[in-house]
């Protein structure tokens, strides 16, 4: 179903997305598609701090337009007053990265040299490089994923605010908190839905699960957690 916006160019498109994205972290679906690129090329730059869950959205999106590009289709999104920006201008590297990784080039030719006899120096510090750079590939080609966890309370009496606080204050390299509500399951009893983005190679939700969610001292108001979805990005 197309989801329909208003312009974020303007104070009151911007506050109403914002109440928008309070409960997702994307702007269709459970990952990153076509529709959060066209949103993000309305945008000239990070939205105020006041406008905390576009902000969130929109340093969430960079990163990914930065590190591996987004593939999703979306949903199809439609945004009242403003003019669309064509996908292909989000899909061009930034002119400065684009600068930087020419200079850096360039600095490598410096150290190689194209006439003399290679030493037996010289050839090892060209592995070395040949090996960083393949290393630094392979790292840049890992994967990531959109997760949505179901987390829930021992009872009707444990502090949900408590419980949030202590699922978000788990800090990793590779994991990235997002969008939370609190759902209803019956008996005065609310579980708490959150999306988290991981980075694949660095981190394993079912170890997040197992030794740090339901475990001390977040097991003070954590009984279990379970994956509603799981989806590649």
């Amino acid at each position: 179903m197309a989801v329909i916006l208003y312009s974020p160019t303007s104070e009151s498109g911007l506050q109403k997305l914002d109440e928008y994205l309070l409960t997702r972290s994307y702007i269709s679906g459970y990952q990153a598609s076509k529709d959060d690129l066209t949103v993000y090329a309305l945008l000239s730059g990070v939205p105020s701090d006041k406008y905390v869950n576009v902000s969130r959205w929109y340093n969430h999106i960079d990163a990914l337009l930065r590190i591996s590009g987004v593939s999703g289709e979306g949903s199809g999104v439609t945004v009242e007053g403003s003019a669309l920006v064509a996908e292909e201008a989000i899909a061009t590297p930034p002119a400065a990265d684009t600068k930087a990784s020419a200079a850096e080039d360039d600095e490598d030719d410096d150290d190689v040299d194209l006439f003399g006899e290679e030493t037996e120096e010289e050839k090892k510090a060209a592995e070395e490089r040949a090996a960083a750079v393949k290393a630094s590939g392979k790292k840049k080609e890992s994967g990531k994923s959109s997760v949505l966890l179901d987390v829930k309370p021992w009872d009707d009496e444990t502090d949900m605010k408590k419980l949030e606080e202590a699922v978000r204050s788990v800090q990793q390299e590779g994991l990235f908190w997002g969008a939370s509500k609190l759902v209803a399951v019956g008996y005065g009893i609310k579980k708490l839905q959150i999306m988290l983005t991981i980075v694949d190679d660095l981190v394993s939700v079912d170890t997040l699960i197992e030794e740090t969610l339901t475990v001390e001292p977040i097991n003070e108001y954590v009984q279990s957690c379970d994956i509603v979805a799981f989806n590649k990005i």
